[in-house]
């Protein structure tokens, strides 16, 4: 469950803030403004500040101010040019097609583009019945423009107070995340779980992690470094830490369950991962309440029985039930759940006073590991083609609103045509998959919200009461909007409908209505959900390709590190970065793909194996790092540097034959193979350095990985070939 959907920790999460701000935000604008003015002036001002507020989200103070601005001024011009041309029917109908196909080009910009986009079509749909003169559009426009910019003025004065809270609500949030993703790697020693299905868990929740790490980077990474930042870069930089060492905890799952079948050390181990990613939760919840996070966890009892159950393993295998090379996988094993409970004290710490110096990393340019978000127009004339998905996409919802005007026109009662103009712009989305998804939760949230509000509107008649239910919707709308739209939904159609009510009493048959025009526009949006489609499988190659080039460049820089050939370890997590977000870009297009028709499904159970391959490609990686780190003393440095270079060539061989295989007539890169024997000078002094043979051993698996991954491309682009 998303943490955010626990009472105890939503009420500390930036997405209770975030709904509660804009609730008091734009509630309290309109309840200022109204005793001075007549209320069609005060729901302009309401409609301009709510505008705003979809742009309202967890950022920096200068891209926050940025961001809101450019919603209020597009959302400004799109009001003002509706409202022009209103009066005249056949005109109001070319221009609402024509920004409703320019609004939806925006997604060419990214993620960061949507709300903007939809605030310009949440504007337009609101404005379309205005039907007032040239002046009057003038001064409807200039009202909604005051109700935007009082509210941006609003939300950066609240955003600047609360700016460390911010921070600390988005870094807590990914260290709920990795509590989720180390609680998912406590079921692997699970007998009763399938290796497979619990590896593409793991692979997904890494997505959804580094997603918020991301977030955590661009707020506590920007700026000027000052010392009330300190420890929330200290938590930050601890928390990476601790994600790499349990990244290099992945261990041979297989090897460790045959041979460990029936003994409780991995039931053990299970309770030992499973209170740590619990004791990661608990400073999470610390951080989100402005406190210092203090142990309250015991692991005595596990430690106690995983120590007895070690000493009768041994004598096991001394009496042969076991192997010797079994029982040293399962003390590394051990030891490195050990470490992690370790490191975890360490975080523990870090929320407690700045410990020392910060990281070395801080004085170089943060910029590689920050969000970049460039609007260039010649961006968006470039995707003016045809062959492009959000051209397309523009296309489709410009139709299918086209459809829904006309619809509108012909529907037996007074309808309210904006009503399934906004519900198409809601729910039709650039892929089929979202908006499937976003079809279903508007359906099932708005007639649970009708529902609702029949039901409060019969029991209950005070307009003051009536007001408390419209704020408590108003907050729960944008809370919930990225953590569960279905609960936007409901509280969104409770909001207005409130809102009708106590605008014009006795009004209850907007309820049955608003129920009905949402089930039109859904219909509409399902119809032209097909139309221009962009399927996720023609994507496909070219995000495998990316993720076998940026696997390449993060092999190539983790080479030099773990050669020591670099000063820090910069250029290895930006290209580890880079990786990442490639393996994340993949992950999405699988799972959207997977929501699309079954005739649209290409090679999923290949692509599975494919990102598994790869990600244990980066544990191996982080494996290695950390037992160079461990075994330092008396390290062969030229072997284990030749080791490391043979390693890295013969992977990058691998990737470099696997992007070829991706075209099944290309002819593959003949492969020159050496043992380490006859690669590296291995002597009598080499072996004795006790790291030596685990080295080898995680060599002998990234090799294996690696050819893998060659013949799951080669699957992979034969089924892509045949279409």
């Amino acid at each position: 469950m998303h943490y955010a959907l626990d009472l105890r920790t939503f009420i500390f999460s930036h997405y209770f803030y975030t709904g509660l701000r804009i609730a008091t935000g734009v509630v309290g604008l309109t309840l200022l403004v109204l005793p001075f003015t007549d209320l069609p002036t005060a729901m302009t001002v309401c409609i301009g500040a709510l505008s705003t507020s979809l742009m309202d989200l967890p950022s920096t103070l200068r891209h926050k101010f940025n961001e809101m601005l450019s919603s209020v001024l597009l959302c400004t011009i799109v009001t003002l040019v509706i409202s022009l041309c209103a009066p005249l029917q056949w005109l109001l109908s070319i221009m609402l097609v024509l920004v409703t196909f320019l609004a939806s080009m925006m997604v060419v910009y990214g993620k960061k583009a949507m709300p903007l986009q939809f605030a310009a079509l949440f504007a337009m749909t609101l404005s379309m019945g205005n039907t007032v003169s040239i002046g009057g559009a003038f001064l409807h426009t200039g009202v909604f423009f005051g109700g935007g910019m009082v509210y941006l003025g609003y939300s950066m004065v609240v955003s600047w107070f609360l700016r460390q809270r911010i921070k600390q609500q988005i870094l807590a949030e990914a260290l709920f995340e990795l509590a989720r993703y180390l609680d998912i790697k406590a079921d692997f020693y699970d007998m009763h779980v399938e290796l497979d299905n619990q590896f593409n868990r793991l692979v997904r929740q890494q997505i959804v992690l580094a997603d918020k790490q991301q977030a955590s980077r661009d707020l506590i990474l920007r700026g000027k470094k000052s010392q009330q930042n300190a420890i929330l870069v200290q938590v930050h930089f601890g928390m990476f830490d601790l994600y790499e060492h349990i990244l290099s905890t992945h261990t041979d799952y297989i090897e460790v369950r045959n041979n460990f079948a029936d003994a409780e050390i991995l039931t053990y181990f299970r309770d030992l991962i499973n209170k740590a990613a619990k004791d990661i939760e608990t400073i999470a919840y610390a951080v989100t309440r402005k406190r210092a996070s203090f142990p309250t966890i015991s692991y005595k009892a596990e430690f106690r029985a995983v120590e007895v159950e070690l000493q009768q393993l041994q004598q096991d295998s001394l009496a042969g039930k076991i192997p010797e090379v079994a029982m040293d996988l399962i003390r590394v094993t051990y030891n490195k759940i050990c470490d992690t409970i370790d490191m975890i004290g360490e975080l523990h710490r870090a929320t407690q006073g700045t410990q020392g110096e910060l990281p070395d990393m801080l004085g170089a340019d943060m910029t590689p590991f920050l969000t970049q978000q460039k609007y260039q127009l010649g961006v968006l004339i470039a995707n003016l083609r045809w062959q492009s998905p959000v051209f397309r996409f523009a296309l489709r919802v410009a139709m299918a609103i086209t459809v829904g005007l006309l619809v509108a026109e012909h529907l037996p009662y007074t309808s309210h045509g904006y009503w399934i103009v906004l519900t198409i712009a809601i729910i039709l989305k650039p892929s089929f998959s979202q908006t499937k998804q976003r079809r279903s939760d508007r359906l099932l949230g708005t007639l649970i919200g009708c529902v609702a509000t029949a039901l409060i509107l019969h029991f209950v008649h005070e307009p003051v009461a009536l007001l408390g239910f419209m704020f408590i919707a108003t907050v729960a709308a944008p809370a919930f909007i990225y953590v569960k739209y279905r609960y936007t939904a409901i509280a969104a159609s409770m909001q207005i409908l409130l809102q009708i009510n106590l605008v014009i009493p006795s009004s209850g048959h907007v309820i049955g209505e608003r129920l009905f025009d949402t089930i039109i526009g859904a219909v509409i949006a399902t119809a032209f959900s097909f139309v221009l489609p962009s399927w996720e499988y023609r994507t496909l190659p070219q995000l495998v390709r990316r993720v076998l080039t940026s696997n390449k460049g993060y092999l190539t820089a983790a080479n030099n590190m773990l050669q020591a050939k670099t000063k820090d370890d910069f250029i290895y997590r930006v290209s580890r970065k880079r990786f990442l977000d490639s393996i994340a870009d993949l992950v999405s297009t699988l799972v959207r793909m997977l929501d699309e028709p079954a005739s649209k499904h290409r090679a999923v159970e290949e692509l599975n194996q494919f990102i598994v391959q790869n990600y244990l490609v980066m544990a191996h990686i982080a494996a290695m790092r950390l037992l160079l780190k461990r075994n330092q003393d008396d390290l062969p440095r030229p072997e284990v540097n030749a080791l490391l270079e043979l390693a890295t060539s013969h992977v990058c061989l691998s990737l470099s034959i696997a992007e070829q295989v991706l075209t099944p007539k290309s002819m593959p890169a003949s492969r020159a193979d050496e043992t380490v024997a006859e690669a590296v000078n291995i002597t009598a002094e080499t072996t004795l350095w006790k790291g030596w043979w685990p080295l080898q051993r995680r060599v002998e698996l990234l090799y294996q990985d690696a050819d893998k991954i060659s013949l799951r491309s080669a699957d992979i682009g034969r089924i892509l070939g045949r279409g």
